[in-house]
């Protein structure tokens, strides 16, 4: 990689940063690409968002990833933000239009874009069930709603944002209570983990989302988790036969959609997993 005085700079800003995979993988796309830009990451407090966005501005930074805890607070320091993003209250990707702040939320799109490499499956009319109503699910959720999915239910273990969620969904949308769970995940056609469980190195009691044995052969699951690779839950639903999938996909696919936002152009989605891959691993 090499830097010169018109390398254009982007980044992902949040607290903590450290951890974060986007420097090695949009640096790959960027050197497979041969497109003189750069990607570092910002390790911005909470309290520091707001000056963090006025450097972005006198120093003319290209564009951000957007991660925790900043992806709502953002919104209202930016000059405009898509539809999408005004609906889920959360940003995840920023661009420098010339000097003029945009903000966008590629994780749900990105979500359907994984969806589609990994299994093929086109969610219109599917009935479709989330774990989950963090900011990811949310944006899953209102994608899977502007997508057709014919019946989006999510569970929750605080209701109140359970119910919210799945709001995002539209018409489709309900929340679930804990007894309609088995006969929802037995029919479901997608089951979707937007939890934490099954993370490495987190503290977390409970070994799955959901029991595997609710699930069967000719069902699809995908769990957010992209460290590890497969997770616990993954890899006991495909001893049951179930298709299953992790969420390195999502990762790449909802940053080549920021990288296409950033440069114009298509983002080399071989390189960058390989490149994830080889981190991780």
């Amino acid at each position: 990689m090499k830097i010169s005085g018109s390398t254009n700079l982007v980044g992902v800003i949040g607290d903590p940063v450290k951890h974060s995979l986007s420097p090695v993988i949009l640096n790959a796309a960027f050197n497979k690409a041969k497109i003189d830009w750069v990607y570092a990451a910002f390790e911005t407090p909470e309290d520091k968002l707001a000056d963090a966005i006025k450097g972005i501005r006198a120093l003319r930074i290209a564009g951000l990833s957007v991660t925790m805890p900043h992806k709502s607070n953002i919104c209202t320091l930016l000059d405009e933000v898509s539809e999408s993003s005004k609906i889920l209250e959360a940003v995840n990707c920023v661009v420098n239009d010339e000097g003029k702040l945009k903000g966008y939320n590629t994780d749900g799109d990105g979500f359907l874009d994984a969806l589609s490499h990994d299994s093929g499956m086109d969610v219109a009319d599917k009935k479709v069930l989330v774990v989950g109503a963090g900011g990811s699910a949310r944006s899953i959720i209102y994608s899977l709603g502007k997508a057709g999915a014919g019946d989006v239910a999510v569970i929750n273990r605080t209701k109140e944002k359970g119910f919210d969620a799945a709001k995002l969904a539209g018409p489709t949308g309900r929340h679930l209570e804990e007894s309609e769970l088995p006969a929802f995940a037995a029919e479901a056609d997608l089951v979707i983990n937007a939890t934490p469980i099954g993370m490495s190195h987190t503290e977390e009691k409970q070994k799955f989302p959901i029991e595997p044995n609710l699930l069967s052969k000719g069902q699809l699951a995908v769990d957010l988790i992209y460290h590890p690779i497969s997770t616990p839950w993954l890899e006991e639903l495909k001893k049951r036969g179930v298709e299953a999938h992790g969420g390195l996909s999502m990762l790449i696919f909802q940053a080549a959609r920021a990288f296409k936002l950033w440069t114009g152009q298509q983002a080399p989605l071989v390189a960058m997993r390989k490149a994830a891959l080889k981190k991780i691993q």
